[in-house]
This record gives structure tokens, sequence and C-alpha cells, in this order.
């Protein structure tokens, strides 16, 4: 498993936490939010997620990842 945080703007609310969230859980990332820091750790599995997957995954549902 590889274990990786992502700068994310625009997250403000808990909707935006269950959000990415459960955006990630769709594709098999385990992530967790952290709206003061503004960024989302995640846990995956290269052989079956690219960072790219997991980058997209956040952007489809509106926040920007840096």
């Amino acid at each position: 498993m590889k274990n990786v945080t992502l700068n994310v703007q625009g997250m403000s609310c808990q909707h935006c936490v269950n959000s990415i969230e459960g955006a990630l859980k769709e594709i098999g990332v385990s992530g967790k939010v952290n709206l003061k820091a503004e960024s989302v750790e995640v846990s995956f599995d290269e052989q079956k997620v690219s960072l790219d997957q997991i980058k997209e995954a956040i952007e489809d549902q509106g926040y920007d990842v840096g």
C-alpha cells in the first residue's frame, strides 16, 4: 500500500469531506480529509489504482488537487 497526501482546494464543510471520501471509496481507495490543512491523505494499492485516477475522482467532485 502506498500513502500520499494531496493538497485539495475548495473544501469547507462536512459535505465536502463526505463527497471526497465517498468518491475515493468507490474506486477502492482509503481517504481521510483534513479540512484545516486542506489536504486528503490517501492509502491505495498501486497495482489497482493510479494516483491520476485518485486525483480525477476528487476533481470530479468539484475540487482542485494541487
